[in-house]
């Protein structure tokens, strides 16, 4: 197959690039080139900046390809543009949504693909909907060829999974306490890249795809307790939680709290029986203790990684000291 990643260098989709090119899968990547990951040997690089539409015209050349991945459109604009150009040019174009754009907080658990789409709390969420909505618009009104795709929460060993990043694995180390949202309980979805791709690449080509949905999430569950608690028994502290509400934590500070109030306070676990049936092979293998102890590692391993957020700090020092029990 000869795949077009849009992106192609992100958390994700590093880890889908990797097991494309390994797959024997002749993958082309359209971007500017701004990456910090490395890029497979066998990509094919195309110079272009999607926002600029002749760049983006310019970069696809006379290329062809059966099946295209947008991973960094975010708003339905870009899917607009993405139609024009793109429906004589793939047989199949894959939008990465977001699970977030699932009903929140949602009626039922597990969610299915067929769980109600809406989010009144996180405007990036509501975006996602609406970018997806032009899809299927785009597929019944002329069976444009998209398939979407939701992830929920997918991290690699660069990536810790709470709010604050290398911050809060800082206080860890040295003793502070940690600001956990809600009472700790919720459960909560993490998925490791490279599971993630097993499922996202079994849908390359895959002509029982179009026209569908699918979020691809691990099958383990935990708590926020647990989470935080992992990472710290990966570093052989103790973790001291601290428990504020979620509507408190976005009083303080409004970009973490849509976050929080339209994902994260919410227990999310999924069924996965719909992509198992399409991708016989998805069998997510990497529970979040071995996650835990990449990252850790990977954070460890070098001081110019350990970047202290002093902002945070300050503020989970306050919120801690006013609201902290």
């Amino acid at each position: 197959m000869k795949v077009l990643f849009i992106g192609g260098t992100g958390i994700i989709s590093s880890a889908c690039s990797r097991l494309a090119v390994e797959r024997g899968i002749e993958l082309y990547h359209l971007n500017r080139g701004k990456t910090s990951r490395p890029v497979p040997e066998n990509v094919i690089q195309l110079r272009g900046d999607i926002h600029d539409r002749a760049s983006y015209e310019a970069a696809l050349g006379e290329h062809y390809f059966d099946a295209v991945v947008q991973w960094i459109a975010f708003v339905p604009e870009q899917i607009e543009q993405d139609i024009e150009i793109l429906r004589e040019r793939t047989k199949q174009y894959l939008f990465i949504s977001s699970a977030s754009a699932y009903q929140t907080p949602p009626a039922h658990l597990p969610v299915t693909e067929s769980t109600l789409l809406d989010n009144p709390f996180w405007e990036y969420s509501r975006n996602k909907i609406a970018c997806e909505e032009r899809l299927v618009k785009a597929y019944r009104d002329e069976k444009f060829p998209m398939t979407i795709v939701r992830p929920s929460h997918t991290y690699d060993p660069t990536l810790f999974p709470m709010d604050g990043g290398y911050t809060v694995l800082d206080r860890m180390l040295k003793g502070k306490p940690v600001v956990v949202h809600g009472d700790g309980t919720s459960l909560w979805t993490l998925t490791h890249h490279e599971d993630f791709a097993v499922g996202l690449v079994g849908l390359l080509g895959n002509s029982a795809a179009i026209g569908d949905v699918f979020h691809i999430t691990s099958d383990e569950w935990l708590s926020w307790d647990q989470i935080y608690q992992e990472v710290a028994r990966t570093a052989g502290v103790d973790a001291k939680l601290v428990h504020i509400p979620s509507e408190v934590i976005a009083r303080y500070d409004k970009n973490r709290g849509d976050g929080l109030l339209g994902d994260k306070m919410h227990s999310m676990i999924f069924d996965n029986s719909k992509i198992r049936r399409v991708v016989p092979d998805f069998k997510p293998k990497i529970p979040f203790s071995e996650g835990a102890r990449q990252i850790v590692a990977w954070y460890l391993a070098d001081p110019e990684r350990q970047v202290v957020d002093a902002a945070f700090n300050a503020l989970a020092d306050q919120m801690i000291a006013e609201y902290g029990t």
